[in-house]
Formats: C-alpha cells, structure tokens, sequence
C-alpha cells in the first residue's frame, strides 16, 4: 500500500514538479530617480500600474514602460497601499503621522485623512467584507476603514507588532506578528481576532503571501526561514530556507512557485511541490537592499526596486541617504514560459 500511495503521489506532483525548471531573470530595469527611501510595492494588476511608497509621496509607475503616471503627495513616511476599484479609492499609509491617505485612483488627488495608529504601516483590501486593514506596528494593532465613504471603523489590538498581512477571500484576514513571532486570524466582518499560531522554527515573520486554492499562508522571517502554514488547521506545516533580510513574499499560482526577495541581494524561488512539500528552485541575483516586492498575477513579472545610497552615519547605525538619481525597478520574468 505504501508503495502505490507513493506512486499516485508522485503522479499527482508531477505536473507541478514540470513546471519548476523553469529559469527567471531580470528582463528589465528602469531608472525612476527622486529622493527618499522606499517601502512596499503594491501592483494594480487591471491597470497594470505599481503603487510604490517613497518616504513623503506614493510613486504612481507604468508597468509596462517604467514611466512615472503621477504621485500622490503629503504624505509624512509613506509605507503602503490598497487600492479599492470599486471605491475609486486607493489608500496610502502615512506612518509618522498616524494616519491614512485616501487618494482618487485615476488623478491621484488626496481626498481625505482617515486617523489611524501609530507606525501605520502595510495596507490591504479584504473584497468579502468590503473593509481596509491597516497593521499599525508599534500600536500593535489594525485600523479597520469603510473603503466607499473613508471613514475609521474601529481599531482592533492584535497583541503583538504586525507586518504585512493577507486577505484569504473568505472573510478571514492573516497578519504576521514579527516580535512574538506568530501568525493572527482577523474576523473581517467581527473586527475581533479569531485565532493565532506560532511560526516556530521561523522567527520574525514580517512578509506575506496566500494560496487561497490549498489555503497555505508563505511568511518571510528575518531569521532566513519561510514559514509555510496550514491556515485551516492554524499550524506550520513546513519551512523553506530564503536569503537574509527578507521584505516581500508573493505566490503565482499559474506556476506554483513562491517568492522571497531579500536585502543581500537576492530573490529566492521555492516551488510547491505539493502544499506540503516545497524547495529552493533558484536563486536570482537583484540588487544591496532589493528586499521589497511585488507581482502582477495577470502577466507573472515580479517587480524589485533598489539603489545606491551616500556614506553610511558617524554612528555607524543604518545606510546612507539614496543617492539622486538612482532609484531603479527590476523586472522579473520567467524565461522558460515567455513570462
């Protein structure tokens, strides 16, 4: 019995296992420049348009061209976005300021300040309950806004520090809590936590993806581990080695292969073998501190940023100050499908 439950596993993997040959490679680079650091890369996949936040601005770029639409303005530490097509809305985080941005998706135009929490930072849209979720980092909590009129539903304690989260499509909403190193389940409709799960062995869980087909949650941890969760079950099921100084995670479920992009300078391809089982399909060499990512689902190109930076500070704590002129997007695509 266990020899032919072995076989019709391996049949059952081999489709998935064909397609995680296949190579990937920086196909474009576009120098976009201004000043500032950055933080997440949002796609618009419909518009095919990147939100990028950069320090003061959200940086408004045409996938196809590398050619700046447009930014939105006044923003004081600008973090990440969510954009709500039926809204018209797009939503920037404004992180030293405690608040969030509601912005009109087609001229960019700020149309209102919505109070958040402190050290607001990611952003997303949850289409089942029709809310936008904000995890506030030293607040240790998530704003909950109505995306149509913009206006604070309430803010819900998480008990732990959040970084990037996820919506499963169902009503549920996942966030990692980098600090207690953990994975919690937000009742979209309720506003309440549901559950919560350790990430052990991978600590400081910071980015996130979702495969809402096998419900499996990808969390990138600092400590160079992807933790791979069963968020049905609210338990690890596997972990994957990835390079140091992950931000940004993603899962193209065309091809069945996850994402990390890391500050050393290197993306880490892991394929699903099965939902279960995963390994490292390659390494791609990027950029110093491409750690922050996105993907277009509808065209699979994946998109990095990094730059040059000055002299590091007296006190030798951090980097320098992004040289003029530098700011550059990566476009990654899959060779071998003409991705």
């Amino acid at each position: 019995m266990r020899q032919i439950a072995l076989v019709v596993g391996l049949a059952a993997a081999a489709p998935l296992l064909a397609q995680s040959s296949a190579a990937y490679r920086i196909t474009h680079t576009y120098t976009l420049g201004g000043d500032g650091n950055w933080d997440y890369i949002v796609p618009d996949p419909p518009n095919h348009r990147l939100f990028i936040g950069r320090q003061n601005r959200v940086m408004v770029v045409d996938e196809d061209t590398g050619t700046l639409l447009g930014e939105v303005t006044g923003i004081q530490g600008a973090h990440g976005t969510a954009v709500v097509p039926a809204a018209s809305h797009g939503f920037a985080t404004s992180g030293n300021d405690r608040s969030v941005v509601m912005f009109d998706l087609k001229t960019f135009k700020v149309l209102s300040r919505i109070p958040a929490a402190e050290d607001a930072d990611a952003i997303i849209y949850d289409s089942a309950s029709n809310r936008v979720f904000t995890f506030n980092g030293d607040a240790h909590s998530s704003t909950v806004i109505d995306p149509q009129p913009g206006t604070l539903v309430t803010n819900i304690p998480l008990g732990g520090k959040p970084e990037y989260g996820a919506s499963a499509g169902d009503g549920k909403v996942y966030a990692n809590l980098t600090d207690t190193s953990e994975v919690v389940e937000i009742d979209a409709k309720f506003a309440t936590v549901a559950r919560r799960w350790s990430t052990a062995p991978c600590k400081q869980p910071v980015a996130m993806a979702i495969d809402t087909a096998h419900h499996r949650l990808f969390s990138g941890c600092r400590s160079s581990v992807m933790a791979v969760s069963d968020y049905q079950a609210g338990k690890v099921v596997a972990t994957v080695p990835i390079g140091a100084g992950v931000d940004g995670t993603a899962f193209d479920a065309a091809s069945g292969d996850v994402f990390a992009s890391n500050a050393d300078g290197t993306l880490t391809v892991v394929h699903q073998d099965a939902p279960d089982q995963y390994h490292v399909a390659q390494t791609v060499q990027t950029a110093p501190a491409a750690r922050n990512m996105g993907l277009d689902p509808t065209n699979h190109r994946l998109f990095l940023v990094s730059a040059k930076f000055g002299p590091a500070p007296a006190s030798g704590r951090g980097r320098g100050p992004v040289l003029p002129g530098s700011f550059t997007l990566m476009v990654i695509e899959n060779d071998a499908t003409g991705r």
